[in-house]
């Protein structure tokens, strides 16, 4: 018995060992992400960890429970501040999230007065400035409670005589300018000075336009007017403002809109706006999508999962120029860089610590402290307002080691400390190697201390091809100061190859002499004849494919060399385009790009053909299946001269390119059509008409082309279905 006991106590040992030696490990109940260029979802460290739930019992709020909680701040002090509009009460907590006191009733000078559903509170150094929503009016108090006084409602014309004011948010700059959002005033934000004296609107919302709807309404009566649609700006919801005067102020838009924005990086309706004091929209948008919260709106793995645009709610000021939203839709928090680049998203659904029941999110703010036992170190937290739960609550979120190193290497950017940024950025990567803004980190910082390649190398590992770009520029002047002795005999063989092109006839020249002697019966008409004629007809196209019809000047197997020719160059194009011009470097192969050259041209000329006894046509299906090759002649030439250049420009200079590309296919287009024209001996109207139906009868080859497919797979798998059948029962 003893032996049994013993062995039983050594093995409890060695279990209490064993788990002793595993470190406790506390899973986030979210998941944090960024996002790709393609859209894809990349998960990455968390930069926030939840810390814990304080409710108005651990607050110590009289009462023991919120009326509300509609809006929440920190202020320079490090207090938070807590509106509750339904109590009508400003709470105002300690550092540690305990009750201090609260604002409610006052005397305002001459009576007695009080609060009637604050909606919005706003801290500065020397004042509390409470918006009265429900009084119509802000009222201001000192640091202790104590009232100051009253700022009314506004008073201009620009208001109207029957508009309501009803503020439910504010901030105060620098200067003690004041800015408003009242949830019924759709020209903007209201703009005070520090005196209450109305100023003006600014970032007014762009409003578009229904062009049936506008032309309607002049055939509509007043009354039929009034009660139509009415094309007004939507009203901001939330605003903050960071220690430059800059203002960030939320909006919720129409959902479609909004994506677009967020996918274009538009501006326009974009859910998150950045103004400055004359209402000048100046957020930067450089990430791979804009600043509006997800992305990726369509969650099918997920059935109860929202789709649609996010809805962002309020924004706060984070450490080292970053700027968090809040998606109440889905519950999650998004914080940007002042480039727009996304630093992490997270957030969930739930009842664990860190998630919140739907539509639950409805504040944010920062707070920072410092850490006596860490040498002063700072220490950021990130403070969210829970208010769908019964029990209504703020979570507290720590910042992570990784988010730290993420503050960190920005704040060493932000001071120009380029050495201390790199090692920074490089911390971040050895932990998150997916992520792109620490790449371009990296690369801006290589860049300052003048490692451009190495800066093009990070650069390009993040898919940013506008510093790119700009790295890229210094490496070119680099070559070219290094290459000074070459570049002038480089200028001199251009130039006289481009002489010897021109005048001297080494090679068009040549081809030209040649074609002229083959008109006139000087040489005999061979293989290379039918393909030096391409050269005559770029230039010449209405006698051109004359003679190549009735001189027999061309021939089906010039034609598909110079098809294959083509596709050959369209090939180079896909594989040899620079980087700034393909920056995703798409896989590609020849047969992919002979399907894509091939298939146009198969069903342009079996469908023109097609139609020549509907429309009277004179040309054979080899007359024009050898024109329409002839057409792309000047494909090859301007394919092949824009991609080796697309190898040696920069981003301002990329138009070029592109406009070469275009050069060659309004060429071959025009070509295209006056090859037909004369093919069949159309007029010019008859042959638009020819080349549309043209177009038509495409189309509905590709349909019967599929369908005729679908029936084929149909039959295949009728047919393979009962062969298994019968082997079954054989």
């Amino acid at each position: 018995m003893k032996k049994k006991l013993s062995a039983l106590f050594l093995f409890l040992l060695c279990g209490v060992m064993l788990f002793g030696s595993i470190g406790v490990f506390a899973a986030e109940p979210y998941q944090t992400y960024t996002y790709s260029i393609n859209g894809e979802v990349l998960y990455s460290p968390a930069a926030y960890k939840p810390a814990l739930t304080v409710d108005a019992a651990y607050m110590g709020i009289p009462g023991g429970q919120f009326g509300s909680m509609d809006d929440l701040v920190v202020g320079p002090d490090n207090k938070v501040y807590i509106a509750d509009a339904a109590n009508s009460t400003i709470y105002v907590l300690s550092a540690y999230y305990k009750y201090e006191f609260s604002i409610k009733t006052f005397y305002n000078g001459t009576s007695n007065d009080s609060l009637n559903g604050p909606k919005g509170v706003f801290v500065t150094d020397e004042y509390i400035y409470v918006a009265d929503t429900e009084n119509y009016r802000i009222v201001v108090f000192d640091t202790l409670g104590n009232f100051v006084r009253i700022i009314p409602r506004p008073q201009s014309s620009l208001f109207g005589a029957d508009s309501t004011y009803k503020p439910v948010a504010l901030a105060v700059d620098q200067y003690g300018r004041i800015f408003v959002i009242s949830s019924t005033t759709y020209q903007g934000i209201i703009v005070m000075t520090e005196d209450g004296i109305f100023t003006g609107f600014i970032g007014a919302q762009k409003v578009t336009y229904n062009i049936i709807d506008i032309i309607w309404r002049n055939f509509q009566s007043e009354a039929d007017r009034a009660a139509g649609v009415q094309y007004i700006s939507t009203e901001y919801n939330n605003i903050s403002i960071d220690s430059d005067g800059f203002i960030y102020a939320t909006i919720i838009l129409d959902s479609d809109k909004q994506q677009a924005a967020i996918e274009d990086k538009s501006a326009d309706f974009s859910p998150i706006k950045k103004l400055n004091s004359a209402g000048d929209e100046i957020m930067k948008r450089n990430g791979f999508f804009g600043t509006g919260g997800e992305v990726t709106v369509q969650n099918l793995s997920v059935t109860d999962a929202p789709t649609g645009a996010s809805q962002i709610r309020d924004v706060a000021i984070g450490p080292e120029m970053t700027y968090s939203i809040i998606d109440s839709k889905r519950n999650k928090v998004f914080t940007y860089d002042q480039n727009g680049n996304l630093l992490f998203a997270f957030g969930d659904f739930g009842v664990q610590l860190g998630n919140s029941v739907k539509n639950g999110l409805s504040a944010i703010a920062y707070q920072t402290s410092t850490d006596a036992s860490a040498n002063d170190e700072k220490q950021y937290k990130m403070l969210t307002l829970d208010t769908a739960s019964s029990a209504k609550s703020v979570t507290v979120y720590l910042c992570t080691e990784y988010g730290s190193l993420l503050y960190d290497a920005l704040g060493y950017e932000n001071d120009r400390l380029y050495e201390e940024s790199v090692v920074a950025w490089r911390a971040v990567l050895a932990r998150n190697n997916n992520f792109d803004a620490a790449y371009i980190g990296v690369g801006k910082a290589l860049y300052r201390a003048g490692d451009y390649e190495g800066s093009m190398e990070m650069f390009k590992a993040a898919y940013d091809t506008e510093n790119y770009s700009t790295s890229f520029s210094e490496v070119r002047k680099e070559w070219f100061a290094s290459s000074i002795l070459f570049i002038p005999a480089i200028l001199l063989v251009a130039v006289v190859v481009v002489v010897a092109i021109m005048a001297l006839g080494r090679l068009y020249g040549y081809a030209g002499k040649y074609n002229r002697a083959v008109a006139i019966g000087e040489k005999k008409r061979s293989f290379k004849s039918e393909l030096f004629y391409c050269f005559h007809l770029r230039f010449h196209p209405f006698d051109g494919f004359w003679d190549l019809k009735h001189e027999k000047r061309g021939s089906v197997r010039a034609a598909l060399v110079i098809l294959a020719v083509t596709v050959v160059c369209f090939y180079y194009q896909a594989i040899g385009t620079g980087y700034l011009l393909n920056p995703q470097e798409t896989e590609t192969n020849i047969f992919g790009q002979a399907l894509g050259v091939l298939v146009p041209l198969a069903l342009w000329v079996i469908s023109n053909w097609c139609l020549t006894t509907l429309f009277d046509g004179e040309g054979s299906l080899k007359d024009v299946l050898i024109a329409t090759c002839y057409s792309l002649a000047p494909l090859p030439l301007f394919l092949i001269v824009s991609t080796l250049m697309s190898n040696f420009v920069t981003s301002a200079e990329a138009q070029l390119v592109s406009f070469l590309v275009v050069i060659a296919f309004v060429w071959a287009g025009f070509l295209l059509f006056f090859g037909s024209m004369v093919t069949h001996d159309y007029s010019m109207g008859k042959n638009f008409l020819m080349v549309i139906a043209s177009i038509v009868g495409m189309l509905i080859i590709m349909f019967l082309a599929l369908l005729f497919s679908s029936l084929i797979g149909k039959i295949v798998s009728f047919i393979s279905n009962i062969i298994v059948e019968i082997s079954y029962r054989v």
